[in-house]
């Protein structure tokens, strides 16, 4: 394997400890759920880089008090877009570096050594009973196709409805694809700073992809896509195939004509949240967009004093907040849910798993329907 560089050494002097990731620029609006809940300077961008630089220099020992600050984070990577530093794009790898020499000193949190347990043990974070290729037997999918739908452990065996949605729209759109032996990407455990079962998982993947001769990975949930299109190349594992996020690829259908839209009598008003490993780590802002645009919606932005596309607020659920700090995750979700309620939409939609579990498990009063954008599109079409 590649070793990757150190970020802590290479990117923490940069950090000119200015606040601006505080805020959103111009608007001196919350940007960073952690902070804003936990109304502290360690639990901010700047204090976690201040923790790894005591950590660094010998200031400060290892001890349990580190742990929240280093670990109730999202990593949704808004204090990003608004640090105004050079090391703007590095202070998500300096966070996770952080994680792991964490993991390494004093063991990962409970919650997340779950993870790498079942993924151990069954291939998956839930410790559901592994299944992807038989999956693809009861679909009657071949060995080899031109597009793999490598489907993601949250859309397989949580949120199923996606991954069903997402074979049902590729069926109509005639796509010769297939569905692989797949194992978990790898995100929850880089995330968590458990590193040890990462080179493996991606190895796996690598040769169950390439095996069948495709030139695409498509992937319903945004954490698989930023982790198979920018990880696996930092750990020198390298896809030999083009790697594209659902919306992305159904994009490319509506316009080719190969899926079309229906009419329906009554146009839904629906609204969108942005994922923050689609949106902030991957730069995808417009193609979910491009989609609702195709279909017979009216489709109603958040506004932008309440966050869209690189001001989104995040849903709450990553960086292992999920599991591990699940009330914080939930009051993270429930500012969302108020954003989009404050649209008058009555739909609702991401284009992460994650995202819509946790806006689902949020919701009170179901006063907006949650969808993933794959399965819009699949009663749309």
């Amino acid at each position: 394997m590649t070793p990757v560089p150190s970020a802590i050494e290479e990117w923490l002097h940069s950090c000119i400890r200015c606040g601006n990731c505080k805020y959103v620029f111009k608007e001196y609006s919350p940007s960073c759920p952690s902070g804003e809940s936990f109304n502290f300077e360690t639990y901010f961008a700047s204090g976690r880089l201040w923790i790894a630089h005591g950590i660094r220099n010998g200031e400060l020992d290892w001890d349990s008090s580190l742990i929240d600050p280093i670990f109730a984070c999202t990593t949704c990577g808004a204090c990003e877009v608004q640090c105004l530093a050079p090391h703007r794009e590095n202070i998500l790898e300096v966070i996770e570096e952080l994680r792991a020499l964490a993991v390494k000193e004093l063991g990962p949190l409970p919650e997340h050594r779950k993870f790498a347990e079942r993924i151990g043990e069954n291939h998956n974070p839930y410790g559901a009973p592994h299944h992807s290729r038989e999956l693809a037997k009861a679909h009657n999918l071949p060995l080899s196709a031109s597009v793999v739908y490598f489907i993601g452990c949250t859309s397989n065996y949580r949120e199923e409805e996606i991954r069903d949605s997402t074979i049902s729209l590729l069926k109509k759109a005639g796509v010769d694809f297939t569905i692989v032996d797949e194992y978990c990407c790898g995100s929850p455990l880089l995330r968590t700073g458990q590193l040890s079962l990462t080179s493996a998982l991606a190895e796996h993947n690598q040769k169950v992809i390439e095996a069948t001769g495709a030139q695409r990975v498509v992937t319903s949930c945004s954490g698989c896509y930023r982790t198979l299109a920018r990880d696996y190349s930092r750990m020198g594992i390298k896809l030999n195939a083009e790697i594209m996020h659902i919306s992305q690829y159904i994009r490319e259908l509506l316009r080719s004509g190969r899926l079309a839209a229906h009419s329906i009598p009554h146009r839904i008003q629906v609204t969108y949240h942005d994922p923050c490993h689609l949106g902030r780590h991957m730069n995808e802002y417009d193609a979910p967009r491009d989609v609702l645009q195709q279909l017979p919606i009216t489709f109603t932005e958040i506004s932008t004093e309440d966050g869209i596309r690189e001001n989104a607020w995040c849903c709450g659920a990553g960086g292992g907040c999920k599991s591990a700090y699940p009330d914080w995750s939930r009051e993270t979700a429930r500012i969302r849910l108020n954003h989009a309620q404050r649209t008058g939409a009555g739909v609702l939609v991401s284009s992460c798993p994650f995202c819509k579990r946790v806006l689902s498990d949020a919701q009170e009063n179901d006063s907006v329907e949650i969808l993933d954008l794959s399965e819009l599109v699949d009663r749309l079409t």
